[in-house]
């Protein structure tokens, strides 16, 4: 006899039915709660978007509201000021009398003034072609008076003229000077560059004021003073007298030899009291020291050592004005003499080859 199957209550059909009911439900609540985010979501963006095109509405109304009151208060200033300015006006124009005879008076007196005017431009003129002509204690006659244009102070109690006198002078080009050293005596002394340089020396005498001591020193290997037997010493204008002595001496000096600037300087310092202007005329770097006994070729480093050695000899409160008249070939000497001048307070000077 075959067995009955009992009856079971929750069989695996109805567990499955009601499973998927209920994921049914729990899928239709889902669909439901993210559309309702989705509306949300583009509810709070525009709300933001308006409220960010408010909020930048009332920051340019601000600005604007702000910059009118700056206008209205530089507007309040400039009315403040143009009614002050009125109020001056009408106190002057009050106080003016604009009667005929304050109106005569006025005329009279702008008359008087213009001719005193005149007069002082009369004295004006008459003292310019005075302090043209210059405190000369001798006459120079050149082809023009550039004195003007140079910057050069020729004062002082004690002027002390430095020319360079080495072979160097006979030429602007080492060929010239290679050339011009082989002939007389006569044709050295009448190289060009060589008369300018004894132009520039006569010209300085000339503005030596006449109250003032001078020395002129020539150098090359030797240092010699342009009045035989004055080495050391200072010696007076005497009306001119002694310059035109030593300038008549310098024009028979012959350059030659080579250029110890350390002479020079050693010589500068023996003098007492030591020199309170001095004028160096040369063109170029040394090309010997102290000794002047090098020989040969002389590299442009070791001109530069050489010209160290000799600026050490200086004292540091004596001006150095520099008078250069080129060489070829020695392209550091412009911008070394340039900053001797310009450290000793002094004035660093290239003429032009009519100058003065």
């Amino acid at each position: 006899m075959s067995r009955r199957r009992g009856f079971e209550q929750f069989s695996m059909s109805f567990l499955d039915a009601m499973s998927c009911g209920l994921g049914a439900v729990i899928l239709i609540f889902m669909i439901i709660n993210h559309s309702t985010e989705i509306r949300a979501t583009d509810t709070y963006k525009e709300v933001a978007r308006n409220l960010s095109l408010i909020e930048q509405e009332v920051l340019e109304k601000r600005s604007a509201l702000a910059a009118l009151a700056a206008a209205l208060q530089e507007t309040e200033t400039q009315l403040e000021a143009a009614n002050r300015e009125a109020a001056s006006l009408k106190e002057i124009i009050d106080q003016e009398d604009d009667s005929d005879q304050e109106v005569r008076t006025r005329e009279k007196n702008i008359q008087a003034l213009t001719k005193e005017l005149k007069a002082i431009e009369k004295q004006l003129d008459t003292l310019r072609d005075k302090q043209g002509e210059g405190d000369a204690t001798r006459a120079f006659a050149g082809e023009g008076r550039r004195q003007y244009l140079t910057g050069l102070n020729v004062g002082g109690e004690r002027i002390l003229i430095l020319l360079d006198s080495s072979t160097s002078m006979l030429g602007e080009k080492v060929v010239e000077v290679i050339r011009r050293r082989n002939m007389s005596d006569a044709r050295k002394q009448a190289s060009p560059k060589w008369q300018r340089a004894l132009n520039a020396v006569d010209w300085l005498t000339t503005q030596i004021p006449a109250d003032s001591q001078f020395q002129i020193y020539s150098f090359n290997t030797a240092v010699k003073p342009a009045i035989k037997g004055s080495e050391g010493k200072w010696l007076r204008t005497e009306k001119g007298k002694q310059l035109t002595e030593a300038i008549g001496a310098l024009r028979s000096v012959v350059p030659e030899n080579g250029t110890s600037l350390e002479l020079a300087f050693k010589a500068l310092t023996e003098l007492s009291p030591a020199p309170d202007n001095v004028f160096l005329i040369t063109d170029g770097l040394p090309t010997q020291d102290v000794s002047a006994s090098q020989s040969g070729g002389v590299s442009g480093r070791e001109r530069l050592r050489l010209f160290a050695t000799a600026a050490s000899r200086l004292p540091k409160s004596v001006p150095v004005n520099v008078i250069l008249f080129p060489m070829e070939g020695d392209p550091f000497a412009a911008s070394t003499y340039w900053a001797l001048a310009r450290n000793s307070g002094g004035v660093f000077l290239s003429p032009s080859e009519d100058w003065p």
